[in-house]
């Protein structure tokens, strides 16, 4: 997916906001917005699709549909053989929609009515030759499924397996959150107004919105830039601005300690791959935590971090006087003394990758979440150990950030993997907001949410 003109991004109640705001405080007729909408769309197809002479557009009786109005006339004065079906009786058409409808009609514009799938049918060899097809069918605004002539417009639409422009959102997509309600167009590419919408930028609605252009309507950049509207996607520029220049005179120790505590027997690789990935992503000095059998392993395989063998949890209590009760290469409760006395002076601890859950490794988990006054990244079994003990994170000393991939969310929030993916963003802001802590909610589109309400959507990665 691409994005052009990266900003802030928006559900459905935000949208609605950006228009009444930029009608009444800045006196920008909806007619204004919606020429400058249908314009912008228009452009995009001439560009795109500049072969592409016979454009067929499915048009609602709303703002969405009057965006394709105006788009029909522009490009049809670009040289476009036009037909426009519109999904509802012309009495229907309200307000600026029906003043773009009457001025298609007044420049001789065709006009079908579709009101029954016979009436599809009637039209389908005309569409059938038209190489583009454009969905102004629904806006931002719908919120329940798709049904009757809408429902099997937009079933035509995906069975005509011809390139689709989508207007805003494709039809049946919730804009919100991403949610498939009922059928959706399965869009080439979606021209969204002013700013892209959350629905856009999840999935399953990425999927359905092919490559997502920002058409600039004219909305004033104070709105978009409103400290409200918390959602943002993450692009190459805010992550360049997280990265500092590193000046020539400093060393490894001008970047940061960070405490590994990771790993147990069978999962020393989950302890490598963390300490590989602090210091490839800039840590200055990286030790690792671990089992003290463990630790000669880790020392031959980790040549740039340190280790610190530290005391483990007994295999089984001695079963005579003179037998020893060997260990078991998990950690020990018995280790956090050493623990808290070696983090005095570090930047950051990253808990839990390869732990395991034993019941002496949870309850360190839980009082080093307690009592660290440095900040934690809790991931995997660290997670798991809390998914009981929610409510120590309220007793955190320092910042916390946890990274769950959705079945470890889903531990924490009682529910099953499906119920978080169904609610990314919502599951992990409210998270976040109740235990004040930072979720990384991992997946396709990794969700960043923080206790202030605030979100990130990552856009980047691929399967």
């Amino acid at each position: 997916m691409v994005f052009f003109n990266p900003m802030k991004i928006v559900d459905s109640a935000a949208m609605r906001r950006l228009d009444g705001a930029a009608t009444k405080k800045y006196g920008i007729a909806g007619l204004v917005l919606m020429e400058n909408a249908g314009r912008g769309v228009a452009e995009i197809i001439e560009r795109d699709f500049s072969g592409s002479k016979r454009v067929s557009i499915f048009a609602g009786k709303g703002n969405n549909g009057g965006d394709g109005f105006v788009a029909a006339r522009h490009l049809s004065n670009k040289g476009f053989k036009v037909s426009v079906y519109l999904l509802a009786k012309k009495s229907d058409v309200k307000s600026d929609a029906k003043t773009n409808l009457d001025i298609w009609e007044k420049m001789g514009g065709e006009i079908k009515t579709i009101l029954s799938a016979k009436d599809i049918d009637k039209n389908k060899s005309v569409i059938l030759h038209s190489a583009l097809i454009v969905d102004a069918i629904f806006g931002t605004g719908l919120s329940s499924d798709a049904k009757g002539i809408h429902k099997a417009a937009i079933d035509f639409i995906n069975r005509m397996n011809k390139p689709v422009a989508a207007i805003d959102v494709p039809s049946g997509l919730d804009a919100s959150n991403g949610r498939i309600l009922g059928s959706c167009v399965k869009a080439a590419i979606t021209a969204t107004m002013a700013a892209p919408k959350i629905g856009l930028c999840v999935y399953p609605g990425a999927d359905y919105a092919g490559r997502v252009e920002t058409v600039d309507i004219g909305m004033p950049q104070q709105l978009l830039e409103d400290e409200k509207i918390r959602w943002e996607l993450l692009d190459r520029d805010s992550i360049k601005k997280l990265l500092k220049p590193r000046r020539g005179n400093t060393h490894k120790g001008s970047f940061g300690h960070m405490f590994v505590l990771a790993g147990s027997v069978g999962k020393t690789g989950a302890a490598a791959m963390t300490c590989l990935g602090a210091m490839r992503s800039g840590a200055g000095l990286v030790t690792l935590g671990i089992p003290k059998s463990l630790n000669p392993i880790m020392a031959k395989k980790l040549t740039e971090v340190m280790t610190l063998p530290l005391p483990e949890s007994p295999l089984h209590p001695p079963l005579s006087k003179g037998e020893k009760g060997g260990f078991s290469g998990i950690l020990g409760y018995e280790a956090f003394k050493g623990i808290m006395s070696f983090i005095r002076d570090k930047k950051v601890i990253v808990l839990g990758p390869g732990l395991t859950t034993a019941e002496p490794v949870r309850k360190l988990v839980l009082r080093l979440v307690r009592e660290s006054k440095i900040p934690l990244v809790i991931d995997a079994d660290g997670i798991n150990c809390l998914a009981k003990d929610v409510n120590v994170l309220k007793y955190a000393k320092a910042t916390i950030i946890l990274t769950p991939h959705p079945g470890e969310m889903a531990r924490l929030v009682g529910l099953k993997a499906k119920d978080v993916q169904a609610d990314r963003i919502g599951i992990a802001s409210g998270f976040a907001k109740e235990n004040k802590v930072i979720v990384v909610l991992k997946g396709a589109r990794t969700i960043i949410a923080e206790p202030s309400g605030r979100i990130f959507i990552n856009p980047t990665g691929n399967p």
